[in-house]
C-alpha cells in the first residue's frame, strides 16, 4: 500500500492510501455487465451518481439500476451488488432476508454493521477498544459522555465523569440527517442545562482548527483537510459563558487544501497510521464504505483523535472518487469469480 503525494492543483494536499489498481476487465469467463443495485435517497442519488461517475462506469462495464422500494426485493435484478444508505427498519430487515436468500449478492455494508455507526456512543467505543499505537503516532476517542434526558442532571453527571470543559455537544443518534451533523460548544458549567438530550458530550480537544476526512473504499483511503471549530483559550473560557451552536462542520465547503495554514497543522497524518487504523476499523466494524473524522491534538504531533464515523459518505465531494469508486466495485467481482474458482 502506499500514499500518493500531491498530485495537482486541483487536489492539492490530498493523500491516497492503498493499491492503485489499473482499470481492468472482469475475468475473460465473465461476459455479463457488473448490475449495482442502489436504494439512496433522492439527495444521495444525486450527489454520489454523478455523470462523471455513470459514464465512466458505463465504460467499465458498470451499470447502476435503482431498486423499487414498493416492489419485493427477490422481484428484482438480479444484482451482483447492492448499495445503499436508507435507515427505516422495515428496510433493514428486507435486506437482511434478501441476503440470507442471496449469499451470492455482496450488500455494501450489512444493515446490522450499519447499525453500530447510528450511536455515537458505540461508533467510538470501537476506537477506544483499539488502543491503536505504533511508531508513527497514537489514535484515541475524546473522553466522552452519553446524557440520555433531564438537562438540569448533566453539570452533576459531567463533575462525577471529571469531564474537563469545554465540551462539544452532538445528538446521539447519527443517521445522516442535518440535524444529526450539528454541534454545540459549551465553555461553563452553567451553561450545561441549555443542552437538549438525548446527546454526548466529548471533551473539546484543541487542533489547530483543522479535521482531517478519511475517505474509506475498501482497502483504499483518501485524506481531505477541512477547516473545524477554532481553538480555545484562557480567554474564551472566561469571556463566553452560553452555548455555542454550530452548523455541519466539515463539510465540503470548509475546505482547507489550498489555506495558508501553520505546516505543523496542515501536515497529513502518516500513512502507516492510517493503513493500520483502516485496516483494524475494516475488521471490527464489519464495513468497507465509511469515513472518520480526525483531528491531531495542537502542540502534540503524534497525538490523533477520531471524533465520529460515518457509513457511505460525500464521496462525490472526494477528487477523483468515480476512478477509486469503479475499480472497488470491478475488484468485488474479481475477488468472488477467485474464491468460485478456487485460484
Amino acid at each position: 500500500m502506499r500514499v500518493h503525494g500531491e498530485v495537482s492543483d486541483d487536489e492539492a494536499a490530498v493523500a491516497v492510501v492503498g493499491e492503485t489498481v489499473p482499470s481492468s476487465p472482469p475475468p475473460a469467463s465473465v461476459v455479463q455487465p457488473l448490475v449495482v443495485g442502489y436504494a439512496l435517497t433522492k439527495k444521495k442519488v444525486k450527489s454520489f451518481l454523478q455523470p462523471k461517475l455513470l459514464a465512466l462506469a458505463r465504460k467499465k462495464g458498470i451499470h447502476f439500476v435503482s431498486i423499487d422500494e414498493t416492489c419485493p426485493l427477490s422481484e428484482q435484478g438480479p444484482f451482483d451488488i447492492i448499495l445503499h444508505k436508507l435507515t427505516s427498519k422495515e428496510w433493514q430487515q428486507v435486506l437482511e432476508d434478501y441476503r440470507e436468500e442471496h449469499p451470492e449478492v455482496t450488500v455494501l455494508d450489512p444493515p446490522n454493521a450499519i447499525q453500530h455507526l447510528h450511536n455515537r456512543q458505540s461508533m467510538l467505543q470501537e476506537v477506544a477498544d483499539l488502543n491503536l499505537s505504533n511508531g508513527y503516532g497514537e489514535v484515541c476517542a475524546p473522553r466522552q459522555l452519553v446524557i440520555m434526558k433531564d438537562p438540569s442532571s448533566i453539570p452533576d453527571a459531567v463533575a462525577k465523569a471529571g469531564l474537563t470543559l469545554p465540551l462539544v455537544a452532538k445528538p446521539l443518534v447519527a443517521d445522516g440527517t442535518s440535524k444529526s451533523h450539528e454541534l454545540s460548544l459549551a465553555y461553563v458549567e452553567a451553561s450545561l442545562p441549555l443542552l437538549d438530550p438525548p446527546l454526548v458530550l466529548q471533551e473539546f480537544v484543541n487542533h489547530g482548527g483543522i479535521l482531517f476526512k478519511v475517505y474509506i473504499v475498501g482497502e483504499t483511503i483518501q485524506v481531505v483537510r477541512r477547516f473545524s471549530l477554532p481553538d480555545v483559550n484562557t480567554y474564551d473560557l472566561g469571556n463566553n459563558d452560553g452555548i455555542f451552536r454550530f452548523p455541519r462542520v466539515s463539510c465540503a465547503t470548509n475546505n482547507a487544501e489550498d489555506a495558508d495554514v501553520d505546516p505543523c497543522i496542515a501536515e497529513l497524518p502518516p500513512k502507516p497510521l492510517l493503513e493500520k487504523l483502516g485496516r483494524e476499523l475494516r475488521r471490527r466494524l464489519g464495513l468497507r464504505l465509511f469515513n472518520i473524522d480526525m483531528i491531531r491534538e495542537h502542540g502534540r504531533k503524534d497525538r490523533y483523535y477520531v471524533i465520529d464515523i460515518n457509513y457511505f459518505p460525500g464521496y462525490g465531494k472526494m477528487p477523483g472518487y468515480e476512478h477509486i469508486f469503479t475499480d472497488f466495485l470491478l475488484s468485488l467481482v474479481q475477488s468472488k469469480y477467485k474464491r468460485l474458482s478456487g485460484s
